[in-house]
């Protein structure tokens, strides 16, 4: 089984990232031939600072093998980094309508957010396409707000194949079994995020074990004194699943644990936990970026792998359009 699933460079990665998607990534190592793009090609398609770009780009790389991807078992690359790519996604083209771009949730919530709205961003789904179709994808792993873009991609995917020849497997997407919900630790109402959560409630991967700390015994809670779960609970329910995911332990055992505890012991052991579970992570992660020329050479490693896999059905789809190639 062939698994692909793509991430963004752009915004730094926090711990709710780390459970619910990154994690997701190490898994598939053993689930199948795992293909890991960081896709910094869509990250242009909205505004952007260059050196921002590229570092975020290194970053992520690094952050996903210190996290425990390994280059050996998967095939980890950055999609500008195989041209296949963009080729793909201008051939790809001719199999989507102008129609069911416009009705992309995403194009529309997105644009309406902007004043300047870039034809990336509405041919976003195309490219998303090809990325998936070129490695002949059986599964993609996706947060139910990305289930019409694989949606689509199928329904492209039939379009060409109808047309052109059999060319592509038809993807299936697969919403990710629901684990720990995490939430900011000042807004526990809401999802942690760097982009619309609060700064001291946003937990990142790379904070220094004084910062985690500090947030985390300032996390909103409630007037009680109870460790446990519930309505009105949301913030200590929130530390709990924290908590949970941290020592790979059970809630229920979690609110048996401190049963009279009281927040501040709970919030410092939440702390504790957390520091120990980024410690080896950000500890692989400074190596790797202090070490420029070896995380380059794992990318370029990576690069190959990916248009070894890429390469036949791009060649593919030019032969079955009728182009005369060289």
């Amino acid at each position: 089984m062939r698994v692909f699933s793509g991430i963004q460079p752009t915004g730094a990665k926090h711990l709710g990232n780390y459970i619910g998607a990154i994690r997701q990534y190490v898994a598939s190592q053993e689930e199948g031939d795992s293909f890991i793009c960081i896709v910094d090609l869509h990250s242009i398609t909205v505004a952007y600072e260059p050196d921002d770009l590229r570092e975020s780009t290194l970053s992520l790389a690094a952050l996903l093998i210190a996290a425990g991807l390994e280059p050996e078992r998967c095939t980890l690359f950055v999609q500008s980094h195989n041209s296949d790519h963009p080729q793909a996604a201008w051939l790809l083209s001719v199999a989507a309508s102008y129609g069911e771009l416009r009705r992309m949730t995403q194009f529309k919530d997105k644009s309406g957010q902007q004043d300047f709205v870039s034809s990336g961003l509405f041919t976003y789904p195309v490219l998303q396409a090809a990325d998936i179709l070129l490695y002949q994808t059986d599964v993609v792993p996706v947060g139910e707000d990305q289930r019409q873009h694989v949606e689509l991609t199928r329904d492209m995917a039939e379009r060409f194949n109808a047309r052109f020849g059999e060319t592509f497997t038809l993807p299936r997407h697969e919403i990710p079994t629901v684990g720990a919900k995490i939430m900011d630790l000042q807004e526990p109402t809401k999802k942690m995020s760097t982009t619309g959560g609060t700064p001291q409630g946003t937990l990142l991967i790379l904070d220094d074990p004084d910062v985690v700390r500090r947030k985390i015994k300032s996390a909103v809670t409630d007037s009680g004194h109870e460790v446990r779960r519930g309505p009105g609970k949301e913030g200590i329910e929130n530390l709990i699943s924290i908590m949970s995911v941290s020592l790979q332990s059970d809630p229920e055992s979690i609110e048996q644990r401190y049963d009279g505890a009281g927040y501040g012991d709970f919030k410092s052991d939440v702390a504790e936990a957390v520091v120990e579970l980024l410690a080896p992570i950000q500890s692989r992660y400074h190596e790797l970026r202090a070490d420029s020329a070896e995380l380059m050479r794992l990318l370029a490693t990576g690069a190959e792998k990916a248009h070894g896999t890429s390469g036949p059905t791009l060649s593919a789809m030019y032969d079955r359009m009728g182009f005369a190639r060289l």
